[in-house]
C-alpha cells in the first residue's frame, strides 16, 4: 500500500509540474503615484516557463496597452516612441527577473496603461505579453508630515520627525530644517512602490526658540515647481531656577507692605480728621457734658448737708439750662434773645464715621486683591 501510493504521488508531481512550468506570469502594481516633472519606478517581476536565462538572452520591452507599437522602452532607443526617448531605463537586472522600469521627467500625460513584454532567445515561441496586468499612473505628490510635541523642555533634548512618501526611490527626495541642529535621513521600501524618506532632527532648545516654527521642506528630484513645506509651532517651557520663587514671594511681600503703608496712612488721616473736628466743636453737647462731669467731680469734696445742697442746686441749674437749649435760646447782657445754630447729633456723626470706616478696610483689601492677582 505504502509503495501504491508513492507511485501514484510521483506521477501527480511530474503531471503539476508539467501544467505549471508551461505558466508565465507577472506582478506589477496596477495602479502607480506619480509627481510630475520628477521620476517614478514601476516595480515589476516576471516568471517564465523555460529554464532560468542570463539577462544577455532575454529582451524586454514596455509599450502601450492599446497598441502594442508604441513601444516606451526598449533595448534598441531607436524603437523608442520619440515621447519617451532618453526618459525611460530598466531598474535592476532581468536574469534575476526584475522588470522594474523608470520613467523620468514625468509628463501630465503619461497616464498608460503600460504593459511588459518578454522574449526568449531559446526558441520564437518563448516570448509573452502581459497585456492583463499593466500600469496606470496618476498624477499625486505628497505633501511631508511633521511630527513634534507642541510643548518642549528647555535644556532637554527635543526630537521632530519629517516624512514624505514617493514612488522614485532611484531619485531620492531630500528634506532640509530651518533650524540648525542635527539631521539624520533614512530611507524605507512600504510596499506596493511607495517609499518613505524621513529626517530626524534633534537640537536643545533655549528660550529664544520659544514661539517659533520649525519647518521641514521637500526637494523631488527634477525640475518640480514649488517647494512644499511642512511647518510647526513650539513653546519652550522653562526650566525652574531659584528667580521663578523668589520673584512671587518678593512680589507679594512688596505687595504686602505697600498695602500695610497705605493703611497706616489712611488710619492715621482718619484720626487726624477726628480730631480736627472735636478741637472745632468745642461748644457740642459731648464738650458741655465733660465740662459738667468735671464741675461735678470738683464738688465731690464737700460733706454733709451743705454738701448735698450745693448738688441739689447745681443739678436745678443744669435742667434750667437745658430747659433752655430745648427752647434753642439763649439769653445775654441787654436781655436780647438770638437764636442759636443747631449742632449735629452724636448719632449723626457715628453713622458718617462707620461709613468712612467701611471704606477704609474694604479699599486696602481690594488693591491688596488686586496686586496679588497680578503677581499669580
Amino acid at each position: 500500500m505504502d509503495v501504491r501510493a508513492g507511485i501514484l504521488l510521483y506521477w501527480l508531481h511530474i503531471i503539476c509540474t508539467g501544467v505549471f512550468a508551461d505558466v508565465w506570469k507577472v506582478h506589477v502594481e496596477s495602479e502607480m503615484k506619480a509627481l510630475v516633472s520628477s521620476c517614478v519606478v514601476l516595480p515589476c517581476s516576471f516568471k517564465y516557463p523555460v529554464q532560468e536565462q542570463p539577462s544577455d538572452r532575454i529582451r524586454a520591452m514596455w509599450h502601450m496597452k492599446d497598441n502594442w507599437g508604441d513601444i516606451i522602452f526598449h533595448k534598441d532607443p531607436t524603437r523608442v516612441k520619440d515621447s519617451f526617448k532618453g526618459r525611460t531605463k530598466l531598474i535592476g537586472s532581468l536574469g534575476g527577473s526584475n522588470c522594474s522600469l523608470e520613467i523620468d521627467k514625468v509628463k501630465n500625460h503619461d497616464n498608460g496603461p503600460y504593459c511588459f513584454r518578454v522574449e526568449l532567445e531559446t526558441s520564437k515561441k518563448d516570448k509573452y505579453s502581459f497585456v492583463e496586468n499593466c500600469v496606470k499612473m496618476i498624477e499625486q505628490a505628497s505633501k511631508p508630515e511633521l511630527q513634534a510635541e507642541q510643548s518642549v523642555q528647555e535644556g532637554e533634548t527635543a526630537v521632530f520627525k519629517c516624512s514624505v512618501r514617493h514612488t522614485c526611490p532611484s531619485h531620492q527626495p531630500t528634506l532640509t530644517w530651518n533650524h540648525t541642529g542635527k539631521a539624520i535621513m533614512t530611507y524605507k521600501d512600504i510596499g506596493h512602490g511607495n517609499w518613505e524618506t524621513e529626517s530626524v532632527l534633534t537640537f536643545t532648545p533655549q528660550k529664544e526658540d520659544d514661539h517659533t516654527s520649525i519647518a521641514c521642506t521637500v526637494k523631488h528630484h527634477g525640475n518640480v515647481e514649488g517647494e512644499m513645506t511642512a511647518t510647526h509651532r513650539i513653546f519652550v517651557k522653562e526650566q525652574p531656577t531659584l528667580s521663578h520663587i523668589l520673584i512671587p514671594v518678593i512680589s507679594g511681600l512688596g505687595a504686602a507692605l505697600l498695602v500695610g503703608l497705605l493703611c497706616f496712612f489712611i488710619v492715621k488721616r482718619y484720626k487726624r480728621r477726628i480730631a480736627d473736628l472735636e478741637s472745632r466743636n468745642v461748644n457740642g453737647m459731648w464738650s458741655r457734658l465733660s465740662r459738667m462731669s468735671r464741675r461735678f467731680r470738683s464738688g465731690d469734696g464737700s460733706s454733709g448737708p451743705g454738701g448735698r445742697e450745693q448738688r441739689r442746686g447745681q443739678r436745678t441749674q443744669i435742667d434750667r439750662n437745658f430747659d433752655n437749649k430745648a427752647n434753642n435760646v439763649c439769653t445775654v447782657s441787654g436781655n436780647k434773645p438770638f437764636s442759636k445754630a443747631r449742632m449735629p447729633s452724636p448719632k449723626s456723626e457715628a453713622k458718617s464715621y462707620s461709613v468712612s470706616t467701611y471704606f477704609i478696610i474694604t479699599f486696602p483689601l481690594l488693591i491688596f486683591l488686586v496686586l496679588l492677582t497680578s503677581v499669580v
